[in-house]
């Protein structure tokens, strides 16, 4: 299926019921994002079905001025912070577990891969959650983001050589 163009959404502005399509375009991307953000299936569901009731809800103030996916993911991102915050406000801190498959390594290699992550700043883990597990391009992230996709794309490559120089480095 190709991804929603300009004229879809606008109709889908227009009539609720062309919201369907858009839906089954980006509903596996978004719910992949949201679960790799808090690691848990059913509160990923749970956001998942909250990211696309809002951007139901909001379509009709929609500006076709960028990219429709990072529009998408920004209400995503929202839901994914607005549900941290729940979580610490109710005493239980998230302990999200976020493991991307960037390349094929070995069970230990992932393990060191994912305790390499887990240490990341959030900033550099959700980039990482962006562009391999919601399957964003650069351009979209920049539109997320607010910030040039060559920089974007300039950020990836220097986090995932680093992740690769700190898998190489022998352990201490």
């Amino acid at each position: 299926m190709p991804p929603p163009d300009p004229a879809m959404i606008r109709s889908a502005q227009r009539d609720r019921a062309q919201f369907a399509a858009i839906y089954e375009y980006y509903v596996q991307p978004v719910f992949r994002y949201l679960f790799s953000r808090v690691s848990n299936r059913q509160d990923a569901e749970e956001l998942t079905a909250q990211t696309f009731l809002a951007a139901l809800e909001s379509l009709p103030g929609y500006r076709h001025s960028g990219a429709f996916s990072a529009w998408l993911f920004s209400i995503a991102r929202r839901k994914a912070a607005d549900h941290f915050r729940r979580q610490s406000r109710a005493g239980h801190p998230a302990s999200p577990d976020e493991v991307e498959q960037l390349a094929a390594v070995s069970a230990q290699g992932q393990l060191e891969l994912a305790a390499l992550i887990a240490g990341l700043p959030a900033a550099e883990r959700e980039l990482l959650q962006l562009r391999y597990v919601a399957d964003l391009s650069f351009v979209e992230i920049g539109a997320l983001l607010e910030r040039k996709p060559d920089t974007v794309k300039k950020s990836v490559y220097r986090l995932l050589a680093r992740l690769q120089a700190e898998m190489e480095s022998p352990n201490e």
